[in-house]
């Protein structure tokens, strides 16, 4: 394991159960939010991986781990990304909050010893999603986005809901859609969300 990652698991013991060592490791910083969040979207990855004809236990881990660099603070992601040699493209530079995924998946490697490919890269763009996307990248993007972490229902989640009766494909580009049509609520617009609208859009054509 880097040596980076001690100080945030001191005193908390890994069983190899990722469910349990999750849940501890972020109650252990008092992420309740994310916790909760994070069983939410590992459950509905779950379904939606079902419902689709994918790998249910892979898209469970994935849903438990996305988020779990939130036991960093917003303002120490960009030093940690810099320590652990992750790409700093400039929108996440603008916007430190979009680097979570990319160190939750390191996070995932070298604290839970996950090696799958589908999983890390899942992990990885959950937020903005990618060009190219897996049917795991969807299942978890989508989840993630169905069970978000504010209150209330998410403003897209009837026309995201409904595109599930038709594809992940069609699914997933309605929620860009939603952030693209109202764009002036974005911090910034991250490439990796703007290659795989257009992709999808290809796609969908």
């Amino acid at each position: 394991m880097n040596d980076i990652f001690k100080e945030i698991i001191r005193d908390v013991t890994l069983t190899g159960d990722i469910r349990e060592d999750s849940h501890n490791l972020l109650m252990k910083h008092n992420k309740i939010i994310i916790d909760n969040h994070s069983l939410r979207v590992a459950e509905k990855a779950k379904l939606l991986a079902k419902q689709f004809g994918i790998n249910e236990n892979l898209a469970e881990v994935a849903g438990l781990l996305h988020d779990i660099s939130g036991v960093y603070p917003n303002e120490e992601k960009l030093e940690l990304c810099k320590k652990l040699n992750i790409e700093i493209l400039l929108e996440e530079e603008k916007f430190p909050m979009i680097l979570h995924q990319k160190i939750s998946r390191v996070m995932a490697m070298e604290i839970f010893n996950i090696s799958n490919k589908e999983i890390l890269e899942a992990i990885n763009c959950h937020t903005t999603l990618r060009s190219n996307a897996s049917p795991l990248d969807m299942v978890l993007f989508i989840a993630d986005k169905i069970e978000w972490d504010q209150k209330g229902a998410p403003p897209y989640i009837n026309e995201v809901e409904k595109a599930l009766n038709t594809s992940l494909e069609l699914s997933a580009f309605k929620f860009i859609k939603y952030q693209m049509d109202n764009k002036e609520n974005l911090k910034v617009i991250h490439p990796w969300l703007l290659e795989a609208y257009l992709d999808l859009e290809t796609q969908l054509l």
